[in-house]
């Protein structure tokens, strides 16, 4: 077990870094919950010999032929006994197999057991994390005001400390059994008094069952909900376009446990997947919660899904609205065909009526809300044909529908056609497109994949967008855009890899001077070198450089440069593990910003928004104790040269530095 330490420890890094390029302050939230998962996963691996295409469908990296090639693989070659067979597998590359290593282990072939409650209590793994992250600046919000200061500006004080913590309590048996309790207290919140007299602010619990006689899954508690490819209902995974093509045609996982400490993309109630027959499965789901929202007059104008309950305002926004959602799907898995028939329902107990802008006119409203959609995907030798075409209760379509031709396993072209009418309303829906929302868009997306070329792997795309309907920052309707991106990534054998990135993106926004608005073309350069050299087993080294440069057509240009190294340094006498990094940045303004990933904690997504001048250097620590005990510190720090404050409002820091340090202890057994 202390192997699967090593491994996640290290691994952290590289499944963040094969999405570290898609990373926006938009889609941060879904990054988080993302991270969380997969480092779930390492640290309880699929075994590689028993593993099934339900497990393998996890991990979004893999395309639908090499799970199919992987699952053959172990089929007509009996167990394998090293990871290093990997190889074998027709159509895997290096990069791919270095992403895979980190999920699986080798185990027996027969190590799937019937369940058994009594082989449960003895044969589980239970593991129990806490972390506590410690500001070392006082930021405003945690000034002493007068009384009749925060009489007349409520908002100015958080009721809480300044301090993060978290607990999670983990059980799990033969990847059947799975049982968890989270719970969250944000910076600002108060613990243990006023409004949260029992403790945390945040409490998430789950018991999930999988593959139980013909339950192929139950979730009571906290659960999430995917089907097709998200035009009715999507909770998991975002179909970006910065990922690799393959996972922009995996269909949903159907209903999966919650375990992250986010506090609003989840469901709360039953669920339940059963296996109708060798290829049918019938879902049916309900959830009732408490959500927040800022309601007014009766009505809903706005959801809160930030989860901070820190200030006044956040606090008249608390648990002020109910959320009713039942729902089912119907799902054929056949060899050369999927399909699948979904229907969700979803009530609120107010009208959600949100303030009146001109690009919200046509954002959901009303009290409930009804979508259905059929989803498809069928193989046809080198050929695959694949989407969904879903309808809300006025009749409105949303469809989205692809192509993918394989001239060879390494190679994959994909076409992509999405129409989302302006009128389409779903709460949940999520799918691949430009905007945020399942709403307003249409557009192609035409992507190449390759590794044809050993040790290299290619992904290019282009995808046109065009949007019927104003939106947020563009005050004219009938606006289009384009987006271009090349990624090289060189890798060879286990100790060197290489990736080089180029993205533009032309997109109309507004655009004001001398009190005139106007809708001008906004365009974005982006570039991207990074090199990675394992020394060995134990120690690494990643340097990364990055270049932006923004601004609108005809008005200028910003730049922004960040200049950043990792060294991972550990040696097998010695039981700590150190990891450190370093940045340099400098940007023009706030549109020029970069973004930074380095080393975190377990669970816990390090990416931040660099903008201005300044540097930041970070150190990690990790003390693992035999099998059972794992002990890991932070220390962050950011310093600039082109200020005296730092951020705003309640967040507002005198001076130029900003340090934090973290603690994290989990216990195994």
């Amino acid at each position: 077990m202390s192997y699967i330490f090593i491994t996640c420890l290290y691994s952290q890094s590289d499944v963040i870094e094969w999405q570290e390029m898609s990373v926006d302050d938009e889609n941060m939230a879904m990054l988080f919950e993302q991270y969380e998962e997969l480092a779930e996963i390492a640290e309880n691996p699929f075994n590689f010999n028993t593993v099934t295409k339900e497990q393998l469908e996890q991990l979004p990296f893999l395309s639908d032929k090499i799970i199919e090639n992987i699952l053959y693989y172990v089929y007509k070659y009996g167990p394998v006994v090293s990871k290093n067979e990997l190889l074998g597998v027709e159509g895997m590359d290096w990069q791919t197999r270095k992403f895979l290593e980190h999920f699986i282990y080798v185990g027996p072939a027969n190590e799937e057991e019937h369940f058994s409650f009594k082989r449960m209590m003895k044969y589980n793994r239970q593991e129990l994390t806490t972390r506590v992250d410690i500001p070392l600046n006082q930021k405003a919000g945690y000034a002493d005001y007068p009384e009749n200061v925060l009489v007349d500006s409520p908002n100015k004080k958080y009721y809480g400390s300044s301090f993060y913590n978290n607990f999670r309590y983990r059980f799990e048996y033969n990847k059947q059994v799975y049982f968890g309790l989270t719970a969250d207290k944000d910076p600002g919140e108060p613990f243990f008094s006023l409004y949260n007299k029992k403790g945390y602010d945040f409490y998430s619990a789950y018991l999930y069952l999988q593959n139980v006689g013909r339950f192929k899954s139950v979730a009571l508690g906290n659960y999430k909900a995917s089907f097709g490819y998200g035009l009715v209902m999507n909770m998991g995974f975002s179909m970006g376009k910065y990922t690799s093509s393959s996972s922009l045609r995996r269909t949903g996982q159907g209903i999966t446990k919650y375990t992250s400490t986010g506090e609003y993309n989840y469901l709360q109630g039953i669920a339940a997947t059963y296996k109708l027959s060798k290829r049918w499965d019938a879902t049916l789901f309900y959830s009732f919660r408490n959500m927040d929202a800022r309601v007014e007059n009766q009505f809903i104008r706005s959801l809160k899904t930030d989860g901070y309950h820190r200030l006044y305002k956040d606090m008249e926004k608390k648990n002020t609205i109910y959320n009713h959602v039942i729902g089912s799907n119907l799902t054929y898995n056949g060899k050369n065909v999927e399909y699948g028939l979904t229907a969700v329902y979803n009530c609120f107990d107010k009208v959600l009526n949100p303030d009146y802008q001109p690009y919200n006119h046509y954002y959901p409203r009303g009290k409930d809300f009804f979508n259905t959609g059929v989803f498809y995907k069928f193989f046809f030798d080198k050929l695959m044909i694949s989407g969904e075409t879903a309808v809300d209760k006025g009749g409105t379509i949303a469809t989205i529908n692809s192509l993918c031709y394989s001239p060879t396993v390494d190679t994959d072209i994909t076409l992509i056609n999405r129409y989302y009418d302006k009128k389409y309303q779903s709460i949940y829906a999520s799918s691949f497109g430009e905007n945020s929302r399942t709403q307003n868009e249409a557009g192609i997306y035409l992507g190449l994949e390759t590794s044809a070329i050993q040790n290299t792997k290619l992904l290019c795309y282009v995808d046109y967008f065009y949007f019927s309907w104003k939106r947020y920052r563009v005050d004219m309707a009938g606006t289009s855009g384009i987006e271009g991106v090349c990624q090289l990534s060189y890798s060879h054998s286990n100790s060197l890899s290489m990736l080089i990135k180029y993205s533009i993106k032309n997109k109309a926004q507004n655009y004001s001077i001398d009190d005139e608005k106007y809708v001008l073309p906004y365009i974005r350069h982006r570039a991207r070198y990074q090199v990675n050299y394992s020394l060995n087993d134990n120690n690494s080294v990643k340097f990364l450089a990055d270049y932006t440069n923004t601004g609108y057509w005809g008005q200028g240009t910003t730049n922004g440069f960040l200049v950043s190294a990792t060294a991972n340094l550990s040696h097998e006498s010695f039981p700590v593990r150190a990891s450190v990094s370093g940045a340099w940045f400098s940007t023009e303004d706030y549109n020029a910003r970069v973004y930074l990933y380095e080393p975190g904690l377990l669970y816990a997504f390090s990416m931040s928004s660099f903008y201005g001048k300044g540097t930041r250097t970070a150190l990690k620590l990790q003390y693992n104790y035999r099998k059972f005990l794992m002990f890991q510190a932070k220390f962050g720090w950011t310093h600039y040269t082109d200020r005296n404050t730092i951020s705003s409002d309640t967040e507002e820091i005198q001076g130029n530095n900003k340090a934090d340090i973290q603690f994290q202890l989990r216990i195994k057994w």
